[in-house]
């Protein structure tokens, strides 16, 4: 029974740990590596009588009680993207993961689309080779012949010294001037409007008095901005234009220049100054010139122009694309919301006696209940019957718990990404590289010596002394039966 017991039993020694089971339990997942185990294979040693193989111990201990048990629960010391190579190697379905472990499972790949979103954002300072560079600009051909021209050898400089404010130190120079310009753009178009900054236009006005005679009269109701703000404008806007030139000549791909969302605001808040001036050149004779003047707020949006200068500022825009879907979710049960609460105010406060009704109409209501729910409260407008006041006090505990909800949601995404950003800069940038070359098993026999000097000696030497009892065994009981009966016959001679 014990013999028959042995020969149903497998050994299996996974990086130097040795695992013992029964034949019959690596049958029970089939087509699997385990499942197809025979003598044939090349990591089998016929002298320990064992398999080995080369691979994570700590896994394979839940990938074989995964055949034992039928259950397969993740290992919380060891990395996803490793549980999941040795799933494959072994394979197995990593889906199969029970669900008390998914969750604690799946974490990584939230990790890694979370890096993947880095790198597109292009957080990393570290500087790429010029072969690298080749290859991004579209003259690797070029590279590889040694033919690369001045403008293929300039053209990389250029723009990563207009778009990349880390690559050096003139890059940083560079990145400084284009910010200190931003602001003070900024600061020229917001101070315009400052009554203390503008200038009165004085005109004659031709009245006449109340004994019939004429007089004139000084009308100083119309200002405009003083003229220092626009040769400011002119000096900030020529700089915008040659930055923008710049970088459209040496990018490496103009359609995705132009398509990119931070040019586009940058070259049209910059062409918004050149249709200013000439709207003010040939339309400012025309009524109504001066709400031309609206469509300078564009400039603006210069403001994210800086995301290309803080990473933080990165981070932020991405983790709204992040909770695009919250915040949707929120936009919606705040709409759904405001307009309930706004009907509901409305006839409540007609249900009684109440001459100093706010809410003559539900778009007034939707007004109130916006205000209501985001809790801001201008006062403007407020319920002034008992069951109005208790629609209010519903409107206001929906709107804290409506906003309040997906706010966790955002957060836990900023500090994701941020908590990501800080380490992919502390790691170093280069890593060692590790050669994925397998060392090769040289087939063993049993005759075989140990080592080269003495062939009695060595790793096979030892190996040799641990030779199976079930062939060895009637041989050596012989052997001592001999032994013992010529030690009797020299004791009774003696």
């Amino acid at each position: 029974m014990n013999i028959m017991d042995s020969e149903n039993r497998v050994v299996l020694n996974v990086g130097g740990i040795r695992h013992e089971t029964y034949k019959a339990t690596l049958k029970k997942i089939p087509a699997t590596r385990l499942s197809r185990l025979t003598e044939a294979l090349a990591n089998y040693d016929p002298i320990l009588n064992e398999y080995f193989f080369d691979r994570h111990p700590g896994v394979f201990a839940q990938v074989l009680n995964y055949y034992r048990t039928g259950k397969l629960h993740y290992p919380t010391d060891v990395c996803g993207p490793l549980f999941e190579e040795e799933l494959e190697f072994w394979g197995l379905d990593s889906n199969q993961v029970e669900p008390c472990c998914w969750m604690t499972y799946t974490q990584h790949r939230d990790t890694q689309e979370t890096l993947a979103v880095l790198e597109r954002l292009d957080l990393d300072t570290e500087k790429p080779t010029e072969e690298e560079l080749a290859r991004k600009f579209g003259y690797e051909d070029d590279y590889l012949k040694g033919t690369v021209s001045w403008w293929q050898h300039m053209k990389p400089q250029m723009w990563s010294l207009f778009d990349e404010p880390y690559s050096s130190n003139a890059a940083k120079i560079i990145g400084v001037i284009s910010v200190f310009f931003i602001c003070v753009s900024i600061l020229s178009f917001c101070l315009k409007t400052h009554p203390d900054m503008r200038v009165p236009v004085i005109r004659n006005i031709t009245v006449k008095t109340a004994n019939g005679s004429t007089a004139w009269v000084l009308d100083k109701t119309q200002t405009n901005a003083h003229v220092a703000f626009f040769y400011i404008e002119c000096v900030c806007n020529a700089w915008f234009t040659f930055e923008i030139l710049v970088r459209f000549i040496s990018s490496p791909n103009k359609c995705e220049f132009v398509t990119s969302s931070v040019n586009i605001i940058d070259y049209i808040a910059t062409l918004s100054f050149y249709v200013d001036l000439v709207l003010q050149r040939f339309a400012s004779h025309l009524e109504n010139a001066d709400i031309l003047e609206f469509f300078s707020i564009i400039r603006i949006m210069r403001l994210f122009k800086l995301t290309r200068h803080s990473s933080g500022l990165k981070i932020l825009i991405q983790t709204f694309r992040a909770s695009a879907k919250e915040l949707t979710l929120l936009v919606f049960f705040l709409v759904l919301g405001i307009v309930i609460f706004a009907s509901l105010v409305y006839y409540a406060e007609r249900i009684q006696a109440n001459p100093h009704n706010d809410f003559n109409s539900i778009p007034l209501g939707l007004w109130w209940a916006l205000v209501t729910m985001t809790t801001v409260g201008y006062g403007d407008m407020a319920p002034k019957t008992y069951i109005g006041m208790f629609v209010g006090a519903l409107c206001a505990l929906a709107g804290v718990l409506t906003i309040a909800l997906p706010v966790p949601v955002i957060v836990s995404n900023f500090a994701m990404y941020y908590s990501h950003t800080q380490a992919r800069a502390k790691l170093p940038k280069k890593r060692r590289r590790v050669l994925p070359v397998e060392q090769p098993r040289q087939p063993r026999t049993a005759g075989q010596g140990g080592g080269i000097g003495m062939p009695g000696s060595g790793p096979m030497a030892r190996r040799m002394n641990q030779v199976k009892t079930k062939d060895l065994g009637p041989k050596i009981d012989a052997a001592s039966a001999y032994i013992g009966k010529a030690g009797g016959k020299m004791a009774q001679l003696l």
